[in-house]
C-alpha cells in the first residue's frame, strides 16, 4: 500500500511538473477574444517569450487554426477573455488534437499578460481609442523588449499601481492620452512622442527609433487599421500610407531613408503603394493571401489573411453644392461632412466656362469641418465667369492637417447666383464656464440683416493636445440682437488646460444663407473663467430649471435664517 501511494504521487508531482512547465515554455499561443486589446496584447505577449502565435476571428476559425500549427509546437497556451471568448471551453477542442494545453482566463488580458512578462522593464503606454497607435509602435516593442500598456482616465490608477510593483528603467507615451496618465506617469520621467496627435507623423518618429537600432532595409506599409501576424512579429518596421493619398511627411521620409523594399499587407492601398513606387522607385510587394487551411481537391487552393480589424474614425467629404456670385465674382464651394468624426480639407479646383476661360483657384492650407457639417469655402475670381461653367474638384481630407490621406474627386455643374451678402456681426466677448464644460462666446448681429453664424476655436488645448472646437449647429440672430453661444469641450479642461490656454480666438463664419457662410470674422480673447450667469441657464435651460434653481436658493436662505435665529435664542 506504502509503494502505490509512492507511486501515485509521483505520479501527480510528473503532472504538476509538466503543468508547470507549460505554463513557463509554450511554443505557441492562441488568443481568444472578440476584444482586439485581448488579440493585440496575446500576440505581443507571445512575441516578447519567442513563441508562434495565432488568433481567433470567428468562431469557425477556432479548428482552422489547429490545422496550421507545426506539429513539433506541441505546448499550446491559450489566452481567453472571460467576457467575449469567440469559443468557450477552448482548451478541449486544442487537447483533443493531441497538444498539451493551458488555458488562462482573464477580464483585463492587457494588464494581467503584463504581469506574466516579470523580466519586461520598458513599457510603450498608449490609449486604447485610438487602435492605430497600437499597431505603430508593435515592431519597435517586440523588437527591442517593450511591452505596450492601454492607459487612460479610467485605469491610470491600476496601471500605476502595476508600474509600481515592478523596476521601470523606461517608458515611452506615445500618441494622445489623457492629460491625468502623463501626470501619473510623470515620475518616470516618460518619453513622449505626439506630434500634435497627427498619426502619420507619430509613426514617422516610431520607425525612426526602430531603424537606430536595426540596420532593416525592408518595411511594412499598411493603415494601421488591423492586426496582422507578419505586422506585430518585429521583423520590419511599419510604415502608414494612405488611403488614397500619401501624406507628404511619409512621402519625404522614405525618400531620404534608403529603404529598398517594402511588403504592403492587404490590397485595399495598392492605389497608394503603386504611387510610391513610381514617384519613390520602391520595390513593393503585395502580400494578400494565404494557403488554404482546409483545402478541397487536388488543386492548390489559397484564402485570405487572418486580419483582425481595429476600431478606426470613418471619415467621408462630399460636395455639397458649387455656385458663381457674379454680384461679388466669387466661387463659393460648399462641402458637407457626412460623419460624426471632424476632419481637414484642402481643395484644389478647375473651373472653365462657355468662352473658354479656365481657372484654378484652392486652399494653400487646410480648413477645418466639423463632424455632420458644412462649410463653404469662398474664391476670388478675377475674370468674369460666362455660360455653362464646370468645376473639376481634387480635395484631400484627414482627421488631422499632415494627415490628408483621402481623395475627393468629382466634376460639377456650377450655379450662377447674383446675391449681395450684407450680414454683420461682431464677437464681443468669450469666458469659459467649467459648470457646463464649454466656452460661451457673446456675439451680436450689428447689421439690417437676419444672419447665420457658426464658430469655431481652432487649437485649444484640451487633455494637452491642441483641439479645434465647433459650434454644434449654426446659429441665427435677428439685427441687433445679441446671443451667447455655448461651444462644448470633450471632457471639460483640466486647470493644467486653462493655464495652457492663456488666450482663445474665436473664428466666426456667418452670411445671410444658412448653407453659405461666406463672409468671416475673428477675435482674440484672454482666457477668462465665468461666474454664475443667472439669465444664461434660465434661458439655455429654460424657466422650469431657473425656478428650481431660485427654490434651492430660498430654502437654504431659509435653514440659514432659522439656524441663526436658533443659535440667538441659545
Amino acid at each position: 500500500m506504502r509503494r502505490e501511494n509512492v507511486i501515485l504521487a509521483l505520479i501527480v508531482f510528473a503532472i504538476m511538473l509538466s503543468g508547470s512547465a507549460l505554463a513557463l515554455t509554450p511554443n505557441y499561443v492562441i488568443a481568444n477574444s472578440e476584444d482586439w486589446r485581448d488579440v493585440y496584447s496575446t500576440v505581443i505577449y507571445a512575441n516578447l517569450i519567442k513563441a508562434d502565435n495565432g488568433f481567433l476571428t470567428s468562431s469557425k476559425a477556432g479548428t482552422l487554426l489547429l490545422n496550421t500549427i507545426d506539429a513539433k509546437n506541441k505546448n499550446i497556451q491559450i489566452i481567453s477573455s472571460s467576457k467575449v471568448p469567440y469559443i468557450v471551453g477552448y482548451k478541449t477542442i486544442v487537447a483533443a488534437r493531441g497538444f498539451n494545453t493551458e488555458e488562462l482566463t482573464f477580464s483585463d488580458v492587457n494588464l494581467e499578460l503584463a504581469k506574466q512578462l516579470s523580466s519586461i522593464t520598458k513599457f510603450i503606454i498608449i490609449d486604447d481609442s485610438y487602435g492605430y497607435n497600437a499597431i505603430s509602435v508593435a515592431p519597435y516593442a517586440v523588437l527591442d523588449n517593450w511591452y505596450v500598456l492601454f492607459a487612460n482616465s479610467k485605469n491610470i490608477g491600476k496601471i500605476d499601481a502595476f508600474l509600481s510593483s515592478r523596476k521601470v528603467d523606461k517608458i515611452i507615451i506615445y500618441g494622445n492620452v489623457n492629460r491625468a496618465v502623463i501626470s501619473t506617469l510623470q515620475r518616470y520621467n516618460p518619453e513622449i512622442i505626439n506630434k500634435e496627435g497627427d498619426r502619420f507623423e507619430n509613426n514617422i518618429e516610431m520607425v525612426k527609433k526602430y531603424r537606430a537600432i536595426s540596420s532593416a532595409q525592408q518595411v511594412i506599409f499598411t493603415n494601421g487599421e488591423f492586426i496582422e501576424k507578419e505586422i506585430m512579429s518585429g521583423a520590419e518596421p511599419v510604415i502608414f500610407i494612405g488611403s488614397n493619398n500619401v501624406p507628404q511627411t511619409v512621402r519625404e521620409y522614405i525618400k531620404g531613408s534608403g529603404i529598398s523594399v517594402a511588403v504592403l499587407i492587404g490590397n485595399e492601398l495598392v492605389g497608394s503603394a503603386t504611387t510610391i513606387r513610381r514617384e519613390l522607385g520602391l520595390s513593393v510587394f503585395v502580400k494578400f493571401a494565404q494557403g488554404a487551411r482546409n483545402p478541397q481537391g487536388a488543386i492548390s487552393q489559397v484564402e485570405g489573411l487572418d486580419l483582425f480589424y481595429l476600431p478606426k474614425y470613418s471619415l467621408n467629404i462630399e460636395i455639397f453644392q458649387i455656385t458663381y456670385n457674379q454680384a461679388t465674382q466669387q466661387l463659393e464651394v460648399t462641402y458637407t461632412n457626412t460623419e460624426n468624426q471632424a476632419a481637414y480639407i484642402k481643395g484644389t479646383i478647375s473651373v472653365t466656362d462657355s468662352s473658354g476661360n479656365s481657372i484654378t483657384v484652392g486652399d494653400t492650407d487646410a480648413v477645418f469641418i466639423d463632424g455632420n457639417s458644412k462649410k463653404t469655402i469662398v474664391y476670388s475670381i478675377n475674370e468674369r465667369l460666362q455660360g455653362n461653367i464646370t468645376a473639376k474638384v481634387y480635395t484631400l481630407y484627414g482627421e488631422s492637417k499632415n494627415s490628408l490621406e483621402k481623395i475627393l474627386q468629382a466634376t460639377v455643374q456650377i450655379s450662377t447666383i447674383e446675391v449681395m451678402d450684407n450680414s454683420a456681426i461682431n464677437i464681443t466677448g468669450l469666458e469659459y464656464n467649467s459648470r457646463l464644460g464649454a466656452f460661451i462666446i457673446e456675439v451680436k448681429n450689428v447689421g439690417q440683416v437676419k444672419a447665420y453664424v457658426s464658430l469655431e476655436l481652432p487649437d485649444v488645448i484640451v487633455n494637452g493636445i491642441p483641439t479645434t472646437l465647433a459650434l454644434k449647429d449654426v446659429a441665427s440672430l435677428l439685427p441687433g440682437e445679441t446671443r451667447k453661444l455655448q461651444v462644448d469641450v470633450p471632457g471639460k479642461l483640466t486647470e493644467g488646460d486653462i493655464a495652457d490656454n492663456p488666450q482663445i480666438t474665436v473664428n466666426a463664419y456667418y452670411g445671410e444663407r444658412q448653407d453659405s457662410l461666406v463672409k468671416f470674422t475673428t477675435a482674440t480673447f484672454p482666457m477668462k473663467q465665468a461666474g454664475f450667469d443667472y439669465v444664461y441657464y434660465a434661458t439655455t435651460y429654460g424657466i422650469t430649471a431657473a425656478i428650481i434653481f431660485v427654490l434651492i436658493l430660498i430654502i437654504i436662505a431659509f435653514f440659514r435664517r432659522r439656524k441663526k435665529k436658533e443659535e440667538q435664542y441659545y
